[in-house]
């Protein structure tokens, strides 16, 4: 009797890891979603600079610290298969703090920031991750009726991969359920267009961008 209690036993256990095993195949041929596109934006830097790192808090040969709350942000580009993609091009620029860009069009009052980058041209690693220390961008007037809410913009293209041009913004911002551009998307596209933030360090977010492989 124990003997055949133990054959129904290893049965069962056998019977659980190949569901387990047949359940994580089937994960990993699940196609991950495609980043939703959003407009550029009036505030793509013009004036060339030297500083392009993956640290705009500071300006190489300056001496001071960009003003405000100091984030770090994980960002992966992926293909469809959830793989990361080594040496993707990735251009991002934001607003500073006080949501000015450093573009001669933004006509907010709000100061420049002497010591904050604001716009960087970086590849991907083998594992198709980008960190970079930035700092939180303030909210700015889009129009009289209009403010939009913290986001930075990414310009994403590799060789065989469809480019893209998004905008991530983040989590629970009061302002993120009346921004005119987020609104327009759908439920699905806003949740992947939203970054998160670490359990254990505010001020740490991760954001997944996924890429189409051309043909």
């Amino acid at each position: 009797m124990k003997k055949l209690n133990r054959r129904k036993f290893l049965a069962s256990i056998s019977g659980l890891v190949a569901a387990n095993l047949t359940g994580l195949v089937k994960a990993s041929n699940i196609a991950w979603s495609l980043t939703p596109t959003e407009t550029e934006g009036p505030f793509y830097p013009l004036r060339a600079q030297k500083d392009k790192d993956l640290d705009l808090t500071r300006i190489k040969g300056e001496s001071g610290r960009a003003s405000g709350r100091v984030i770090v942000i994980e960002l992966v580009v992926r293909d469809q298969s959830g793989k990361g993609l080594e040496n993707v091009q990735v251009d991002l620029w934001q607003a500073n703090a006080a949501g000015r860009y450093r573009h001669s069009q933004d006509k907010n009052k709000s100061p420049l920031d002497p010591f904050f980058q604001g716009w960087a041209i970086v590849s991907s690693d083998k594992d198709g991750k980008i960190q970079f220390k930035t700092v939180f961008p303030g909210v700015y007037p889009a129009s009289n009726t209009w403010n939009r809410p913290p986001h930075i913009h990414f310009k994403i293209s590799k060789p065989s991969y469809g480019a893209i041009t998004t905008q991530m913004y983040f989590p629970s911002h009061p302002l993120n359920e009346k921004d005119l551009l987020l609104q327009r998307k759908t439920t699905k596209e806003k949740k992947l267009m939203i970054s998160t933030v670490d359990k254990e360090d505010p001020d740490k977010f991760y954001y997944n961008v996924v890429l189409q492989k051309d043909g």
